[in-house]
């Protein structure tokens, strides 16, 4: 009995034996077994291997990027009107006041973003950001700050051209093609949200094709990358280092929803900024509708493919080429259009006065017209005209500091409590983008000194501030009768 225990133990034992071995083996794959089918899998799904946030250095990107980006002071003259209730500036009454009322003369200042695309100095940034600016200023990531002057704008894209000059090339950062960006793709924006200079962001595209003011043009690119007040026309770039969008909008209601202009709408118009100031587009002069499957079945159309003309204006090219109602576009010189913004897109890219042939399909059958487009006319709005467009302003002299001054009298000292011990001048006006403007000197202070010497009447401010040349620099000691404390500015005069 026990012989026989002993052999049904040993027979059980080997059994375990040689199941626990074929689990373990179950568990270790030998490499020669392993090698062809995971790499197959693998080889298949390359696009989003590495795709991962921790696989993209945008900290190279940025490195590399950086010194491209600059930021751009925009400033023109305005009118300051001060909200009811709001107390008197030093020096109310008599400090040449508005006669009706609203308040005095100041200029408007804009900041926003940009980034060179040539070493030679060309930029690029959005039009709102340099919009009516009589003067713009652009600050290097090296500290230097230069005079730019507008090449060309385009309200209808929201992209601006300028142009500084620098004494040795600049870097700049190199286009993409924002045709290939996909949704859910890693980019970084660069720029100077709330004026904190040189401020990177990374997210992804959420959307691609938004539309937000104009239907017929717009295509921007949606991200969540942090994007804020001053990062407009800054870069959006992605994960090869390339500007594939520039920054231009923010969604009020969120944080997180920010907007770029795609940079091959960019590239595609910077020849007619570069030549003209200006763009032009074709127009053809209707209206035109997307077909829906209902739409389709309704007017019996052959496909949901194509541009639908609901509407022809009067004279309008397309009137004169005989376009009509219900005649479905399919094609621009032989190429497909999809959707009536693929068409817009195809016709506004050709010169006004150009023939474009038009594939149509009308009651059933196809038939060519043929459209010598018109001008696309500008946006309600809108004012595309570029740098002929700029109001002129007069050259102030290189004497010029830019400040009106009255003396120090009693009025003046009762009503802000100005202490006896105080003399000088009283600041009347300040004169947008003059080289006091550009040395923060407010309306309503005092003047003590200049280089160190006093100035206790108009004349003696006269005298110290005569015969000044660009390149001089003063020292103003000033007295502010708001705060009650003395401060120095430093006042440069810049050539004309």
């Amino acid at each position: 009995m026990s012989r026989r225990f002993a052999l049904v133990t040993v027979c059980l034992t080997a059994i375990s034996g040689f199941l626990v071995g074929l689990i373990v083996a179950g568990s270790f794959v030998p490499t020669s077994a392993r090698s062809h089918e995971p790499a197959r899998t693998l080889t298949s799904r390359a696009p989003v291997v590495g795709a991962g946030a921790g696989a993209i250095n945008f900290a190279d990107i940025a490195e590399r990027l950086n010194p491209a980006v600059v930021n751009i002071d925009a400033t023109s003259r305005g009118h300051l009107a001060l909200p009811e209730g709001h107390p008197p500036l030093p020096g109310g009454k008599g400090l040449e006041d508005d006669p009706h009322g609203e308040g005095p003369d100041v200029p408007r200042r804009g900041t926003g973003s940009g980034f060179v695309i040539d070493p030679a100095g060309l930029i690029l940034t959005n039009q709102h950001v340099i919009d009516r600016a009589e003067r713009i200023t652009v600050k290097l990531s090296d500290g230097r700050s230069l005079r730019a002057h507008l090449v060309g704008a385009d309200a209808e894209t929201d992209i601006a051209l300028l142009k500084i000059e620098s004494a040795t090339p600049l870097a700049s950062a190199p286009l993409g093609d924002s045709d290939t960006l996909r949704v859910g793709e890693w980019v970084c924006a660069i720029g100077n949200p709330l004026a904190y200079e040189h401020s990177v962001t990374v997210g992804v595209v959420s959307y691609i094709g938004r539309k937000l003011f104009d239907s017929s043009l717009d295509n921007y690119i949606q991200t969540d990358a942090a994007i804020n007040f001053g990062n407009s026309g800054g870069p959006l770039i992605n994960s090869r280092g390339e500007v594939i969008g520039i920054n231009s909008a923010i969604s009020s209601r969120a944080s997180s929803i920010g907007f770029a202009v795609p940079v091959n709408q960019a590239t595609a118009i910077l020849p007619q900024l570069r030549d003209r100031g200006r763009v032009t587009r074709g127009f053809i002069g209707v209206a035109l509708k997307d077909v829906d499957p209902d739409l389709q079945r309704s007017l019996a159309l052959p496909s949901t493919h194509g541009a639908l003309v609901q509407d022809v204006t009067s004279s309008s090219p397309g009137e004169r080429a005989g376009l009509r109602t219900y005649d479905l576009i399919v094609g621009v010189d032989g190429v497909p259009v999809g959707s009536n913004d693929e068409l817009i897109r195809r016709v506004s890219v050709r010169p006004p006065g150009a023939v474009v042939r038009l594939d149509v399909v009308r009651d059933g059958r196809p038939v060519g017209v043929q459209v010598r487009l018109g001008e696309r006319p500008v946006r309600e709005g809108a004012d595309s005209s570029g740098p002929a467009g700029q109001r002129p302003v007069p050259a102030s002299g290189p004497g010029t500091l830019g400040l009106g001054v009255k003396d120090l009298d009693r009025e003046f000292r009762d009503r802000f409590k100005v202490p006896g011990t105080v003399r000088g001048v009283v600041v009347t006006r300040v004169e947008p983008m003059s080289p006091a403007f550009d040395a923060d000197i407010e309306r309503g202070v005092v003047v003590l000194e200049i280089n160190r010497h006093e100035v206790a009447s108009v004349a003696e401010f006269e005298r110290a501030s005569r015969d000044l040349r660009a390149g001089d620099v003063l020292a103003f000691y000033l007295y502010s009768p708001e705060s009650g404390q003395r401060t120095l500015r430093a006042v440069r005069i810049d050539a004309p």
